[in-house]
């Protein structure tokens, strides 16, 4: 009888909730394909390139921030202004409307991923402390049979990568509230360094095309880097770069810890997410048809399904 209320909570939140999952899984599938991309070298991505466009659209040195996108070989610039900015093509030095397609299609996926729609953040965060409970709720029921039927795959999906699908809502449930496990970068001594100069301290240490973005992070200007597979975050001082606390939470969530590794396990955690999402639905839907019907249809119906 306990499993059984187990089994109808476990079913329960995933209807009321599948909407939710669906964006949060959906779009969590295309983000783990984001790192395999990031260090892709673009040849447009040049010191010079980078120079010539904060000349052109950062004459007066107001930048606050600059994203770069190697694959995509644009550049955006963030203005003094909350809001401005600026999306350069790096190959013809010109502002364009929006990044190239791949990098639109990463971008809108990352703001329904973690703000569900118009910046219902609270949404993705009940989702995901769901999908824990789930989890949890699954877990309790026991080991089960696993059996070459649609209950099955949904049972084996959730069993045989269990830790990967607790590591994908339980760092995103981390992110959500702020858990980094590491600490912050004091304020750097002496003048500010400005986000061209943070350019030039940078090259001297990578390729400007691993650069993901420098901004203002807390007390310091910081800048984000492939750093041989790794997304690291660095307090840009006059110097030097100074490392921050890695933040675990985040690399493990985005797949940004070990080159191809990482994303890869990404992806086999997201797909088994989407097949333990649609069995499970198509369960529940199977089951509510069947309760609807007449009695006779029903028991035909159990005979058709033991005999498949």
């Amino acid at each position: 009888m306990f499993k059984q209320w187990l089994l109808r909570l476990h079913r329960w939140i995933a209807v009321i909730l599948s909407i939710p999952f669906t964006v949060v899984i959906v779009t969590g599938l295309i983000l783990s394909f984001e790192p395999m991309v990031m260090g892709a070298n673009n040849a447009a991505v040049t010191p010079a390139a980078i120079g010539a466009a904060l000349t052109k659209f950062d004459p007066d040195g107001k930048a606050r921030s600059i994203s770069i996108r190697g694959y995509d070989g644009t550049l955006s610039i963030g203005g003094a202004q909350r809001g401005q900015q600026n999306t350069i093509d790096l190959a013809s030095n010109e502002r364009v409307a929006a990044p190239g397609a791949l990098a639109t299609l990463f971008g809108s996926a990352r703001r329904m991923h973690e703000n569900f729609i118009y910046d219902l953040r609270w949404v993705v965060t009940v989702s995901t402390i769901g999908m824990l409970l789930m989890i949890l709720l699954g877990v309790l029921m026991g080991w089960p049979r696993i059996r070459n039927t649609v209950s099955g795959w949904h049972k084996a999906a959730g069993w045989f990568v269990l830790p990967l699908v607790i590591l994908s809502p339980l760092t995103g449930l981390a992110l959500a509230f702020g858990v980094t496990f590491s600490t912050p970068v004091p304020r750097a001594a002496g003048p500010a360094v400005t986000v061209s100069d943070a350019l030039t301290i940078v090259g001297a240490q990578y390729d400007l095309s691993k650069i993901s973005w420098i901004r203002p992070l807390g007390p310091a200007l910081a800048a984000r880097i492939n750093d041989n597979g790794e997304m690291r975050v660095f307090s840009v001082t006059r110097d030097g770069l100074v490392p921050f606390g890695r933040n675990w939470p985040r690399l493990i969530h985005e797949g940004n810890w070990s080159g191809i590794i990482a994303p890869m396990l990404n992806v086999v955690t997201s797909a088994a997410l989407v097949i333990l999402l649609t069995t499970g639905l198509w369960l529940w839907g199977r089951r509510q048809l069947r309760k609807r019907q007449p009695r006779p249809a029903r028991v035909q119906m159990v005979g058709r399904t033991e005999n498949a």
